[in-house]
């Protein structure tokens, strides 16, 4: 297994990439800390992983609030003995959908900054000085292709998501000295409920129906195929094990073509 006795923090567990992300991990031998702010759904995953012969934690957080990350840290050295080997940042949220920017609303702009980006720079910030001591480490952000060109009517998350991949980069930059590898893991459209609500929403704007939204989806895709959690939890692993020992401060887009 890649990542056997390995210890790993993963934020915005409970649901959809999350999940799988989980599970990825977990099948590969990692010991886990599962975060997010709903811990019912958690705790079942945490359950569901334990009965399975995993060692797994549920913690409910916002990973916005450096108190709640800062303990969260804590008790993850506390009962793995000491180390932190990988720590996953998929939490976030969608944000205004289909919204020019002069309609959104200055919270709502603001609550999906503070949760997409405050809530990757805190988990890196608190777990960067156990792994500088240790001199190893493993940080896989969640980005999105919205952050690698302009993304119409999508302004929040967009500019989340452009600053997740300088993020990326730059702590990259201080973090390889230490042996600490950085990367972002950029899904595109991926088969969830997020992408459900995005599918409707989108739908209810334009006057069409959530199929007609889903199919454009696929049609801009050079595989004509919508990525699934898995495959994102794939990627993720990968980027968490020696498999990618000499890759840092890089983008891994697992978008279906929708880039190219």
């Amino acid at each position: 297994m890649k990542l056997e006795g390995q210890v790993a923090i993963v934020t915005g567990a409970a649901k959809g990439m999350g999940s799988a992300i989980t599970r990825a991990l977990a099948e590969e031998g990692a010991n886990l800390t599962l975060a997010a702010r709903q811990l019912e759904p958690l705790e079942e995953l945490a359950s569901n992983l334990r009965e399975a012969g995993h060692r797994a934690q549920a913690l409910s957080i916002d990973v916005s609030n450096e108190v709640q990350v800062q303990a969260m840290v804590e008790q993850t050295l506390d009962l793995y003995g000491g180390r932190i080997d990988v720590l996953v940042n998929v939490a976030g949220v969608t944000g205004p959908i289909e919204t020019p920017i002069w309609e959104i609303e200055h919270d709502d702009y603001l609550a999906v900054i503070t949760a997409n980006i405050i809530g990757t720079f805190l988990p890196i910030k608190h777990v960067m000085p156990t792994m500088i001591e240790q001199r190893s480490g493993r940080i896989v952000n969640i980005g999105g292709t919205s952050g690698l060109r302009g993304y119409r009517f999508r302004t929040a998350y967009s500019s989340s998501k452009w600053a997740i991949r300088g993020l990326t980069r730059t702590v990259a930059l201080e973090a390889g000295p230490y042996g600490i590898a950085v990367n972002n893991v950029v899904p595109g459209i991926v088969e969830t409920p997020r992408m459900d609500k995005l599918c409707e929403e989108k739908a209810r704007k334009r006057g069409w129906t959530r199929d007609e939204v889903y199919d454009e989806y696929v049609e801009e895709t050079s595989l004509r195929s919508i990525t699934t959690p898995e495959d994102i939890a794939n990627a993720v692993v990968f980027a968490a094990s020696e498999a990618s020992r000499n890759m840092t401060g890089q983008d891994i887009i697992v978008d279906g073509g929708w880039m190219i």
